[in-house]
């Protein structure tokens, strides 16, 4: 039976390139032949937009076959997986009913752990490799949820003079959640919208380097509009331009998460 491996990818920073990094690492890993789940944590939808169009994506969310509805019904999500216009890759979509999910879970019993049970099935059946999960750019009872149903956590990090704000909150978040979930494990940090040419991202390299115990990806993406042109295309751009640079850099970081998640 196959190991199936669940990574999450989280930042309390909105705008951190999460949902981008997350739609095209699993298109990339779904492109050399691994099979792979995402689910669409975020009320967002952006990583659902990554592979449908906007009404496609607002049907899921109005209707049954969503995140949201399995997760308040405590449900196995066998039963809400869409495939996706790509070989080897389904998606779990959102909704925008995502925003309440807190509230519904409230009440609820070992309510950090209702993701992991209702995502149990799936991954105990071998039938995916990995399952990615893109949270919402909060900390809180969901976002626990995502980080105790997986195995490891990637945190994308965008190098901006405000890109690493907050990052100490979301290791001490990571840190409190590991008393619940031990074996989870931080695969790395992952910087994006790099313009080579400005101090804001040799700036943000060496910070993230002197920090002990901290795995930096070799791989990082760069500001290229390729990116916006595949989004406006309902397309991860490692299906959409395959080419572009960004692309190459996404196959390139899909390769070396594999690699990290085969320990």
């Amino acid at each position: 039976m196959k190991n199936t491996k669940v990574i999450c990818f989280a930042n309390n920073k909105g705008g951190s390139g999460k949902s981008t990094t997350c739609s095209n690492v699993g298109c990339a890993m779904a492109q050399t032949g691994s099979r792979v789940l995402m689910v669409d944590g975020d009320m967002q939808l952006n990583l659902s937009l990554s592979f449908f169009s906007e009404d496609e994506v607002l049907a899921f969310a109005m209707g049954e076959k969503n995140l949201y509805q399995a997760v308040r019904a405590q449900k196995d999500l066998s039963e809400y997986v869409v495939n996706t216009p790509y070989e080897n890759l389904d998606l779990i979509p959102s909704s925008t009913l995502m925003s309440s999910i807190e509230y519904e879970l409230f009440t609820k019993w070992q309510r950090e752990l209702i993701l992991k049970k209702c995502l149990e099935n799936i991954k105990n059946s071998g039938e995916y490799d990995y399952i990615l999960i893109d949270a919402p750019p909060t900390l809180g009872g969901w976002v626990m949820n995502i980080l105790c149903a997986s195995d490891e956590v990637i945190i994308p990090v965008e190098a901006t003079p405000w890109g690493l704000f907050g990052l100490a909150n979301m290791f001490d978040f990571l840190n409190e959640v590991k008393q619940i979930a031990p074996d989870l494990r931080l695969m790395g940090v992952a910087i994006t919208k790099v313009d080579t040419r400005k101090n804001y991202f040799r700036q943000t390299l060496e910070t993230l380097k002197e920090m002990e115990g901290i795995y930096l990806f070799e791989s990082y993406i760069r500001v290229d509009s390729s990116i916006e042109w595949a989004q406006d295309n309902s397309a991860p751009v490692v299906a959409y331009k395959k080419n572009s640079r960004s692309a190459k850099e996404y196959m390139a970081l899909a390769e070396e998460v594999m690699k990290l998640g085969s320990r």
